[in-house]
């Protein structure tokens, strides 16, 4: 399916090299609307949940906080703010185990609710926002604590404010949701796609261009048939506004989402390595963003919940919910009826590029979109072979690399040759992993070795740091022996002309006198 609202001819797609195919089961989820998840009893809000410095915290243990009240600033250009998602009591400010593979525990803000869901006093509601500047667009969504709820979770008002930096020319909004089991995103165009379309507005207004493409790959006809509709209904708004908007059916193909090779597919035009699609002039942004930004600008509600895919095999009733950001995992579950059986794996996000987590303790965090777990009948073969050397990872890689080559060289030890071969321009997407007939992991060699080379940077960056502070303070001591120096000296003379002058006032006159006489 291939639609273009502005123009009567086919919206023109340009093919990708390597991606994979795998079965999408999206069917467990996809015809399930977007339920409510209740309230749970603690909500445990970690002060990191972007890209960026972590939130610090303005809140104390006892204080009470209403729905949407900000409960950590955010810190530098590279971060976000971190609101309440319900009224209630704070119970603490301390540590919590984090969404992620690793479970570590992370600052984070316990929140008992009240189920008074009572909103703060003070938000800005606005009948139309498009009246407001692309500054003060970009700077409601950096208050609002929106980031790009894809999964990368980048600040999306850095984003926004790529205008000042780049000659920008296009929007475009990533509907593909690529990665099997999830969608929640499908569910969104379809039962929000007024509010998304026009969040999808006000950010292309933010960032200063008028041309906005809104691709959705065709495995989800009801989402596109739904922001069609939403786009004939605003028409006379978008007339207005001088918006040229395109929905384009996308092919089924994975990684799909992936922002650099969205770019390629849709205009033919290849992001340099390691540079943004800015540089070409186009910046991406996720469809739930853009609902969020739209609940900023219209009602000044911040990012307090989302929605996300509960899915699997394991799962006895799979869902689609919008859930308060720090509701533990565990809640989801049990909503859904608990697990047919007890799950092998469970992920965040998708099975491609999501993260394994250790339990369901875990909170919903920003970047939250789907939560999988999976059985033993749902998970490839683990037990790793020897690479029979056939590239069939290097027919799928999207990117043009050399799996086989740089996991040979990362076992080998040799990192620096692995980024010689490209592995700082791997997108993770685990297309190589998932069609080895070896079972080999190469995606988490390459997760490791950017781990291994980014702490080797970090020791490298502390190293340097490090021996400016002992230089600076070598120069420092030597500055202050020079001072002592220079003081003591002046303070010697000072004490050699007081004796002198001493030594002078204890002659008396008549001893003046007689050495004169003599004289």
């Amino acid at each position: 399916m291939n639609i273009s609202m502005s123009a009567k001819k086919p919206f023109k797609l340009f093919s990708i090299r390597g991606g994979v195919h795998p079965d999408d089961c999206k069917a467990l989820s996809a015809k399930q609307s977007i339920k409510t998840l209740p309230m749970p009893p603690l909500l445990h809000i970690p002060l990191q949940q972007h890209i960026g410095a972590a939130a610090a915290s303005l809140v104390m243990r006892g204080e009470n906080v209403k729905k949407g009240q900000l409960l950590a600033r955010s810190q530098g250009v590279i971060s976000a703010p971190v609101h309440a998602p319900t009224s209630g009591r704070i119970m603490g400010v301390g540590s919590y185990p984090a969404h992620h593979a690793s479970g570590l525990n992370v600052s984070t803000i316990t929140l008992k609710p009240d189920d008074k869901d009572e909103w703060v006093d003070g938000l800005i509601t606005r009948e139309n926002p498009f009246e407001l500047s692309s500054d003060e667009i970009s700077q409601a969504v950096a208050v609002a604590g929106i980031v790009g709820m894809g999964g990368a979770t980048f600040p999306s008002a850095v984003k926004l404010n790529l205008r000042t930096r780049y000659q920008l020319h296009t929007l475009v909004i990533n509907g593909a949701e690529c990665e099997p089991y999830l969608t929640c995103d499908d569910r969104l165009m379809q039962e929000h796609s007024q509010q998304v379309v026009k969040g999808v507005m006000l950010m292309a207004r933010a960032l200063g261009v008028s041309n906005i493409l809104f691709s959705i790959e065709d495995n989800k006809p009801d989402a596109i048939t739904a922001i069609n509709s939403a786009v004939m209904k605003l028409k006379k708004l978008i007339f207005k506004l001088q918006f040229k908007i395109q929905v384009i059916g996308l092919p089924t193909q994975y990684p799909m989402g992936s922002e650099k090779h969205l770019v390629q597919t849709l205009t033919g035009k290849e992001t340099p390595a390691r540079a943004l699609t800015a540089d070409i002039g186009i910046v991406v942004h996720n469809t739930a963003t853009a609902m969020a930004v739209h609940d900023a600008l219209y009602l000044g509600r911040p990012l307090v919940s989302r929605v996300m895919t509960v899915s699997g095999g394991a799962i006895r009733q799979p869902e689609n919910l919008r859930v308060l950001l720090g509701t533990p995992l565990s809640q989801l579950v049990d909503f859904c009826g608990g697990y047919k059986e007890p799950p092998v794996k469970l992920i965040s996000g998708g099975p491609m590029m999501g993260q394994p987590l250790p339990d369901t303790r875990v909170p919903v965090v920003k970047g939250s979109n789907g939560l999988l777990a999976l059985t033993s009948a749902e998970l490839k073969a683990t037990d790793e072979m020897p690479c029979i050397r056939c590239a069939s990872c290097v027919q799928a890689c999207p990117c043009g690399l050399v799996p086989l080559e740089m996991s040979a060289q990362i076992r080998a030890g040799n990192l620096d040759n692995s980024v010689n071969l490209g592995l700082l321009d791997c997108i993770a997407c685990g297309s190589c992993s998932y069609v080895c007939p070896s079972h080999i992991p190469l995606v988490q060699y390459f997760n490791y070795a950017k781990g291994e080379l980014a702490e080797r940077q970090r020791q490298q960056h502390k190293m340097g740091e490090t021996k400016k502070l002992t230089e600076a303070r070598t120069q420092r001591m030597e500055e202050i022996k020079r001072v002592k120096r220079e003081m003591m000296m002046k303070r010697k003379k000072e004490m050699e002309a007081k004796k002198k002058l001493e030594s002078a006032k204890e002659k008396s006159p008549t001893d003046t006198h007689k050495e004169a006489a003599k004289g």
